[in-house]
């Protein structure tokens, strides 16, 4: 039973989703804001939201400063189950990958081609998720609906809005995650003549070193595939219920072509970027987070693991030995019945 299991990635795996449970839980409100932010495309004259700032300062100004956290049950449950699909992936790729070939270390292009299938997986499973997340965040301050009325409004095709873009997105955490792997060898390389005579668990980054290289990681990852992000999020949004604005703003775009295209008519290049900042503050930190969180828990994990894979063992034998047990007692009554005295 145990060694069925690939409990390497397992343990990255568990990592990881723990690591997002905590960052997006501490960076929800800063999520929200932006993610309203992005979302809303006017000409500049008919802005509602001019920084993200204003975002911050309705929810205040209007007392519904715990709708900052409207959806973050979902978001929770999106990030779990989202991280754990792609580290588990991630890992299982990369050992496949480095098994078959017969390496020791995956090189950048590989290493790029594996992240991105790790996220394709994660997008297909999680999908609906976002979705749901998304248009829970940009709906009306009080007015987000639950996770189960929400997937009720429409059709379960709707639940895979932005499916295309998401793909498309697989490049950001591959882009990310490819270059923490080669800072951290790097940093690893020096610190490994330290060890190196000794029998203790592998080096691993101080929680310091794991946050700049996140943020860094992050910050790359996000630069390059921006435009894409913030065409999701319109994809992804709510429609607007504000009557006011009713005749200024036009529906959710449902398509890349016709985010870019409502964009492009409204903000010109510059709307491409916007919210850029708000997206590298909340991302950086959020995966810096993530990424600290899960390099120091990985031992711990690891042991955790180890313990269940050396318990799944033990109910192996015991197993094994009732199975003896039984068939021990089956064959004497057989042979009572046979001979009509009792095996001593």
């Amino acid at each position: 039973m145990a060694d069925g299991l690939d409990w390497e990635s397992l343990t990255e795996a568990t990592s990881g989703a723990v690591g997002a449970l905590v960052s997006t839980t501490v960076l929800y409100p800063l999520d929200t804001c932006k993610t309203k932010y992005q979302a809303e495309v006017q000409s500049h004259g008919q802005r509602k939201y001019r920084n993200l700032s204003d975002v911050l300062w309705e929810a205040i100004s209007t007392r519904q400063f715990l709708s900052l956290y409207q959806g973050l049950g979902t978001k929770n449950f999106q990030s779990f189950i989202s991280q754990f699909v792609y580290f588990y992936s991630y890992s299982y790729f990369r050992r496949w990958y480095l098994q078959k070939n017969g390496a020791k270390s995956i090189g950048t292009k590989a290493n790029l081609v594996v992240a991105a299938a790790a996220g394709a997986c994660t997008v297909v499973v999680t999908q609906p998720l976002d979705t749901v997340s998304s248009r829970m965040q940009t709906s009306a301050f009080g007015k987000s609906k639950g996770l189960r009325e929400t997937l009720s409004e429409g059709y379960w095709s709707e639940a895979y809005e932005g499916l295309g873009v998401s793909l498309l997105l697989t490049a950001n955490p591959a882009i990310q995650y490819t270059v923490f792997d080669r800072l951290k060898q790097r940093i690893l390389m020096k610190q490994s003549s330290k060890v190196a005579d000794t029998k203790s668990s592998p080096a691993a980054l101080s929680a310091f070193s794991a946050f700049v290289l996140g943020a860094i990681s992050k910050s790359v990852a996000t630069v390059v595939t921006y435009p894409a992000i913030r065409c999701k999020v319109m994809i992804q949004s709510a429609d607007t219920e504000d009557e006011s604005n009713k005749d200024t703003q036009s529906k959710t775009p449902k398509t890349m072509v016709g985010a870019l295209s409502s964009i492009w008519g409204k903000e010109g290049f510059p709307g491409l970027f916007k919210g850029l900042q708000a997206q590298i503050l909340k991302t950086v930190f959020s995966s810096a987070l993530l990424l600290m969180i899960k390099e120091k828990i990985s031992k711990y994990t690891w042991i955790s693991m180890l313990a269940l894979r050396r318990a799944g063992g033990v109910l192996t034998w015991i197993d094994e030995l009732v199975k003896t047990g039984r068939a021990t007692k089956d064959k004497n009554e057989k042979w009572r019945l046979d001979t009509g005295k009792d095996r001593t």
